[in-house]
């Protein structure tokens, strides 16, 4: 009997989406189960400490609940098909995207789900009902319609405003221009294999923005490549009919694709502005702490959070002041790509300087704080 992999989340989960175009992709046997049922809501909630999806068990039993320790635990066990290129630039990019759309485009996926709830309110309460353990069809709606209010009101916390909105949305369809060039040439970000880009991006271009009707259609009609990409994400095997005579693998000699460097510029511009004032707002905090042991929960009030603040920030963005919650996971994953790229000497450390040069990321990679950030018992702490 082959041993299963079970997942627990939803359709329209965002972090469920990545995991589960990993699992497909890598040939994983796994179960999805719905976050209604009863063994998660009683023993796996339990184990996790925290309610939250996507959670993931191997078929030991063993409990793993962040969507990027779930990759890491199962490219640990299963050598192939790798999605780690071998060369050290191409792990730094990939890592630097899978942080990217994770966390970056987290707020600009749920704007297109709840700044357009009335216009996409059916779809989105069924949606929720699925996941909802309820008797009957009508209870399960009445208790998710009370479940999206909840989410909805997430959007000030996340920077999303009035205000804020119309640079939001030229931003993003900024992204989905670049990604459709991109996608024309390319099946994957770094080429002819999937990698931990491809996998962070599902999260936000799945789940919200290919498959609620609103930005569904806006990346349709403007962005077809993108959404076909996102077909093949969720589709097993690796070769794609579309790029019939490209080889399976990522490109040799730790090369790029040329595509991919106006993407990375994107990147570097629109995260980097709030990525600093991440680390400010964190440095800050952990000046104040009474105590800054290792193990300290990042937190400003204490509580376990999957993804917890240390306070509110303001930055400049675009032509716009961003007032938003301060976000310590941004400052973990990201620490992945940063923490690769210091350690990088000789030849490679100069191909990522000059490609830093020609895509303005020097200073956000040089990017640090006081302390670094860990994960533990499924939540950030002093490391």
């Amino acid at each position: 009997m082959v041993a299963r992999y079970t997942i627990w989340g939803t359709p329209h989960s965002l972090y469920t989406g990545k995991i589960r175009s990993y699992l497909i992709k890598k040939g994983i046997a796994y179960d999805e189960v719905m976050a209604s049922d009863s063994q998660f809501v009683g023993d796996i909630i339990r184990q996790v400490g925290l309610k939250v999806i996507p959670v993931m068990q191997s078929p030991d039993g063993e409990i793993i609940q962040d969507t990027t320790s779930m990759i890491d635990h199962i490219e640990s066990r299963v050598a192939t098909p790798s999605f780690v290129p071998a060369g050290p630039l191409q792990r730094i990019v990939a890592d630097l995207i899978d942080a990217f759309g994770s966390n970056y485009l987290m707020p600009i996926a749920m704007h297109y789900r709840w700044s357009y709830r009335e216009q996409q309110e059916h779809f989105l309460c069924n949606e929720f009902a699925r996941a909802v353990p309820a008797p009957s069809y009508r209870d399960r709606m009445e208790k998710a319609g009370k479940l999206m209010s909840r989410f909805a009101d997430f959007l000030p916390n996340l920077g999303v405003t009035p205000q804020v909105i119309p640079a939001m949305e030229e931003s993003y369809k900024e992204l989905l221009a670049l990604l459709q060039t991109h996608f024309q040439n390319h099946p994957y970000f770094l080429g002819g294999c999937p990698s931990a880009a491809d996998f962070g991006m599902m999260a936000p271009l799945y789940a919200h923005l290919a498959r609620d009707p609103v930005p569904a259609f806006l990346m349709k009609t403007t962005a077809p490549s993108v959404f076909r990409w996102t077909e093949r994400m969720n589709m097993p095997g690796l070769k794609d009919g579309d790029f019939k005579d490209l080889a399976i693998g990522f490109p040799d000699d730790d090369a790029l694709p040329e595509t991919l460097e106006p993407i990375l510029a994107f990147l570097f511009s629109q995260w980097g502005p709030g990525l600093k004032a991440d680390a400010e707002r964190f440095d800050a905090w952990l000046d104040g702490l009474e105590s800054a042991a290792t193990g300290t929960l990042v937190s400003l009030d204490g509580r376990r959070q999957v993804h917890p603040h240390v306070g509110r920030i303001s930055y400049a963005w675009r032509d716009v002041v961003m007032e938003r919650a301060s976000q310590p996971h941004a400052l973990w994953h990201f620490d992945r790509a940063r923490t690769a790229a210091q350690a990088l000497t000789g030849a490679d450390r100069e191909r990522l300087d000059a490609l830093l040069e020609r895509t303005s990321g020097s200073a956000m990679m040089a990017l640090e704080t006081k302390r670094r950030i860990a994960r533990h018992d499924n939540v950030l702490v002093l490391a």
